[in-house]
């Protein structure tokens, strides 16, 4: 049997592994996790000796032992080790907090700020540890598991993990609440708040929006109706509200919201007097069940990430299957069957009505659904076609389901954080797993004003406007304040991008030509001194020179002959200070000399005084400018000079002169 041996190093130990010719890939595989003692799960990365990556199978390439392939651990598998990977014991210094707390709150009396503020960092960064342990950019905790993607929340689709629930004795508390004020009336001051879409969710816990709930089947009639125990009734609401997860959006309050719109808009249009009383129970029914069981997690998400309930409804409308499904299983239960005492063909009628509502909450159909219903308007609307109904049907629980922007805003604003929260969530989550991101989930792209902007012309204003074609009621109470909604919120875009603009200006200004300009005469004046110092010593270098070399008057147009070293100094002082005082160029700077071999130089000198002198006006002149000057007041001079100045080049000394 033929052989192959590769040569590798890793860890910077130099290894060898031969492996027959039948090898499988996963074999290979094996044998390098062994000799890199990683795990199963850990993520191994195979290198040539030329550093290109090279794929661990069994067509892997023999190589020679001066030529090793370099393995390398990349990415392991940490869901126990959180304290190494972050270098952190979270739970130590939780435990040392509590103790810190308890010692200072009691024996102080007071909870100081700082500590308030290290304990939410704490929490949050258990939170964040615990939501992207199965994940990472770099493939850290990386579920190498075949078979579909699993929610992030546990369901009937997800055995992984843990689903985001209360606690039993969370569920028996607010049962026992619920129960205790089963038993009483509601006044007709509560009714009639709950029938206005103005309506604070806020302000009630769940076991008060469960009893509000029951009060809704009583006020329409429906327990007197369909002989509907109210026993039953209350351990069928029951049951819904546990099938709400705990996600930032979809839980049980939207839920009461929803059904609460629905309600209301039966209320408010007294359409339960123009249609059959089953079809009233189908459309609160609907929305109370609308979206059990909800993940947080849209149906892209499921198709993308191909989870259970995508297979199981073969990609189409996933979610709302999914909760009509669990809506039904909790109907079979004979203590939650509230359709038991219906006779059957009724029955038979409810449970398509209900299906085909909560389908209809399916935001990919909205397009199809209100054009539906539009088309059926300028038929002009049929009371007694049931075809026409169940688009009317339909479209209350569409504008039931996004209704929170018919609210007044200090109720409905909290909603869209909520709505953004779980929507940042599920992009974190699309990012970590390498599946497709939208913009208007993305936490780094998406604000208030334009995931609101977009949503209420395009989604909400058609909707209403065509509800309010059938209930003109609706303008004033539906449609109108979503018109507000949309003006508020253009113009809190309008301000946003106005202090997006003076912040960007702010901190773009040492970008902006002002600023280089300014930044530039600063640093010409520092360079100007600098220059006009080392000059100064330049020349009287060389007068000093001259004295001593007794040279020809050459140079006395430059330095007039004086009695000494320290009067031409004091003459070239004062020459430049009364330069500096009249904040001017020296008239004749300019004039072009002979053919002088200085006169290249002069000119040169020229112009870095004249950039400088539009730089800084009214600032001193440098010594060329000095230097010009002296040359064109001493009248005459000879074309021909033996013994050259200090040479000046764009503004510097040439140190081979100094």
């Amino acid at each position: 049997m033929e052989t192959k041996i590769i040569y590798f190093t890793v860890s910077d130990q130099e290894e060898q592994a031969e492996f027959s010719s039948d090898a499988l890939s996963e074999d290979i595989k094996d044998c390098f996790r062994c000799a890199a003692e990683a795990g199963p799960y850990d993520i191994l990365k195979l290198y040539n000796h030329k550093g290109n990556l090279v794929n661990i199978s069994k067509s892997l390439p023999e190589n020679r032992p001066n030529e090793p392939y370099k393995l390398e651990v990349v990415a392991a598998h940490c869901g126990h080790c959180g304290k190494d990977l972050h270098g952190v014991d979270v739970e130590n210094l939780d435990t040392r907090l509590e103790k810190l707390e308890k010692r200072v709150y009691v024996e102080e009396g007071y909870l100081p700020p700082e500590l308030n503020g290290l304990k939410n960092r704490i929490e949050k960064f258990k939170t964040k540890l615990e939501n992207v342990e199965h994940l990472s950019w770099l493939g850290l905790f990386k579920d190498m598991s075949i078979g579909p993607s699993a929610l992030p929340y546990k369901s009937t689709t997800n055995n992984n993990r843990k689903c985001n629930k209360r606690t039993d004795r969370e569920y028996k508390d607010v049962l026992e609440s619920f129960l205790k004020m089963g038993s009483g009336l509601t006044s007709e001051e509560t009714l009639e708040h709950l029938r206005r879409p103005t309506f604070d969710n806020w302000q009630w816990e769940d076991a008060e929006m469960m009893f509000l709930v029951q009060q809704m089947f009583l006020d329409l009639g429906l327990v007197e109706t369909f002989h509907i125990e109210v026993p039953v009734l209350q351990q069928f609401i029951f049951e819904v509200y546990k099938h709400y997860n705990l996600v930032p959006f979809h839980n049980f309050r939207h839920c009461f919201c929803v059904t609460q719109m629905m309600y209301g808009m039966i209320c408010l249009s007294e359409v339960n007097q123009r249609i059959t009383p089953h079809e009233v129970l189908i459309m609160l029914v609907s929305a109370f069940c609308h979206d059990l069981d909800h993940p947080g997690y849209n149906n892209i998400y499921q198709v993308n990430a191909r989870t259970e309930l995508a297979i199981r409804y073969n990609d189409i409308s996933p979610l709302e299957n999914h909760h009509a499904a669990v809506a039904f299983d909790i109907l079979s239960q004979p203590r939650c069957n509230i359709f038991k005492n219906i006779k059957s063909d009724i029955y038979k009628k409810i449970r398509e009505g209900i299906i085909k509502l909560i389908l209809a909450t399916d935001m990919a159909k909205h397009s199809e659904l209100v054009n539906e219903f539009k088309t059926t308007m300028e038929k002009k609307f049929d009371w007694l076609s049931p075809d026409h109904k169940e688009s009317m049907m339909k479209m209350f629980i569409k504008a039931a389901d996004v209704s929170n922007e018919t609210r007044p805003m200090d109720v409905a604003e909290p909603w869209l954080e909520c709505l953004l929260q779980e929507f940042f969530q599920q992009s974190d989550a699309e990012k970590l797993e390498g599946l497709p991101t939208a913009p208007f989930m993305d936490r780094e792209k998406v604000t208030k004003s334009s995931a609101q902007i977009g949503f209420i012309k395009f989604v909400l204003i058609p909707l209403y406007q065509s509800l309010s074609e059938l209930f003109p009621a609706f303008e004033d109470f539906l449609l109108n304040p979503i018109l507000r909604a949309f003006e508020y919120y253009v113009e809190m875009g309008r301000k946003m991008e106005e202090e997006k603009q003076r912040t960007q200006e702010k901190q773009e200004k040492k970008f902006t030509p002002d600023f280089e300009r300014k930044l530039d005469r600063d640093i010409s004046r520092k360079l100007s001194r600098e220059f006009d110092k080392r000059l100064h010593q330049e020349i009287h270098k060389k007068i000093v020179e001259d004295k001593e070399r007794k040279l020809s008057g050459d140079f006395r147009h430059i330095h007039p002959p004086t009695s000494g070293n320290n009067s031409r100094k004091t003459s070239f002082d004062n020459n430049r200070n009364e330069n500096r005082n009249s904040g001017t160029t020296p008239p004749n700077s300019t004039t072009t000399l002979g053919s002088s071999p200085l006169n290249n130089r002069t000119n040169i000198g020229q112009n870095s005084l004249e950039t400088r002198s539009n730089h800084s006006k009214g600032q001193a002149n440098n010594t060329t400018g000095v230097l010009i000057s002296s040359f064109k007041n001493s009248g005459s001079r000879n074309n021909s000079i033996e013994e050259k100045p200090p040479v000046i080049a764009n503004g510097s000394i040439n140190h081979d002169h100094t």
